[in-house]
């Protein structure tokens, strides 16, 4: 599978974030660039799960979604909520966990781009670190996305998520297909390593989630599909 070139175009331009908000990087890029492929107008329900600044959820909701974004920071929803109010785009975004906002509701189309950050100790319930920190193996978020998506999903409805190779792309697509969904890696890029890695270098290496000297990180989407 050939690598993704990653670039901002596809993205809503000028988003404002405030201070501690995942700003759209080389995931949300290769994510948007899948999301531009799927099927997405009006009558499409959608929901992204850890919105952030909204990227995605505005990319789906200029398309004619009905769009619902969730996040577990205050200050992700409301930076989300601005952006939609300046593009005067129609989006209904929550605060809080996303399996307990989303109790008894069904979409056509789930993204995600969840923390996935392998780090020390469990996954943080406070601070900016909750956008990208997500445990020893970096599935602490992945795994419940996993385990939850067949219940969020209409019948015949698909799950997009990004991650980085490091926390196991064939585990991500196999936990998928187990739950009852067809699952297969779409899109693969590499980006440089960033701050977050490259501080935890040391602790990345003794846990054998990354070569010595390494200096590239393997980003994939998973796309699943409710069969």
């Amino acid at each position: 599978m050939a690598s993704t070139a990653l670039t901002l175009g596809t993205l809503p331009s000028g988003l404002v974030a405030l201070p501690g908000v995942y700003q759209p990087q080389g995931d949300t890029c290769l994510l948007a660039h899948v999301l531009a492929q799927e099927d997405v107008g009006p009558g499409t329900d959608v929901l992204e799960i850890g919105t952030g600044t909204g990227a995605l959820a505005l990319h789906a909701a200029r398309r004619g979604a009905r769009v619902t974004a969730v996040d577990v920071s205050w200050r992700a929803v409301f930076t989300a909520r601005l952006n939609a109010a300046g593009r005067r785009l129609p989006l209904r975004v929550l605060h809080g966990d996303f399996a307990a906002r989303t109790v008894g509701s069904r979409f056509d189309l789930v993204l995600s781009n969840p923390p996935y950050v392998p780090a020390p100790g469990s996954v943080p319930s406070r601070g900016p670190e909750r956008a990208w920190d997500a445990g020893p193996d970096g599935r602490g978020v992945i795994d419940r996305i996993c385990e939850r998506a067949p219940a969020l999903l209409r019948p015949g409805g698909v799950l997009l998520m990004v991650h980085s190779g490091m926390c196991g792309a064939p585990e991500t697509v196999d936990r998928l297909n187990a739950a009852g969904m067809a699952a297969t890696v779409v899109a693969r890029s590499m980006v440089p390593w960033g701050p977050v890695l490259r501080s935890r270098r040391a602790w990345l290496e003794k846990q054998g989630l990354a070569a010595e000297a390494e200096q590239w990180e393997e980003l994939v989407v998973i796309r699943a599909q409710h069969l």
